[in-house]
């Protein structure tokens, strides 16, 4: 994911309105990310005063698209995959997201929901090299697989949360 500002990432949200755009919390070590940009498939965040509320910046067609993002109740220990990167083995921190989808579609009250990782933790977890369980696949070409389809899911949900449909 290429490095972004804090302007760039309120500018970016595309079913957020002005003001909730301009009081979003941002992750407050944005600016240390670093080489850590290069890890990244998509940049999420909890909000701090708010554990609710959620924001994710996912690159689509080179371009980010920030969603806000409404997050359940944690409730049990029940374990769940996370949508995004299907990650079989962390499925005990997920949680369903809901995104109020752009335009008329959204202030009409339509939403979009998935399951993803609490702490959207994603990357880290389609970057980790697979176990015996996993087969005798080529390891590379296994993280570059699951990386490629992490990026695909979560830019289709981004996708259909931008176009309302």
């Amino acid at each position: 994911m290429k490095p972004l500002t804090d302007n760039e990432i309120r500018s970016s949200f595309v079913n957020a309105s002005r003001r909730e755009a301009r009081q979003a919390s941002l992750p407050a070590d944005l600016d240390s990310f670093g080489a850590h940009w290069e890890k990244l498939d998509y940049l999420g965040w909890v909000d701090r005063s708010n554990p609710q509320r959620a924001y994710a910046v996912i690159p689509v067609d080179d371009e980010p698209v920030g969603l806000l993002l409404r997050a359940s109740e944690r409730t049990g220990r029940a374990s769940t995959m996370c949508a995004w990167c299907e990650d079989v083995f962390a499925t005990s921190d997920v949680r369903l997201f809901v995104a109020r989808r752009a335009g008329a579609s959204g202030r009409d009250g339509n939403s979009l929901g998935t399951l993803a990782h609490a702490d959207f933790s994603c990357s880290a977890h389609v970057r980790r090299l697979p176990n015996g369980m996993e087969g005798g696949l080529d390891p590379l070409s296994l993280v570059d697989r699951r990386v490629e389809e992490l990026r695909w899911r979560s830019s289709a949900f981004a996708r259909r949360v931008r176009d309302g449909s």
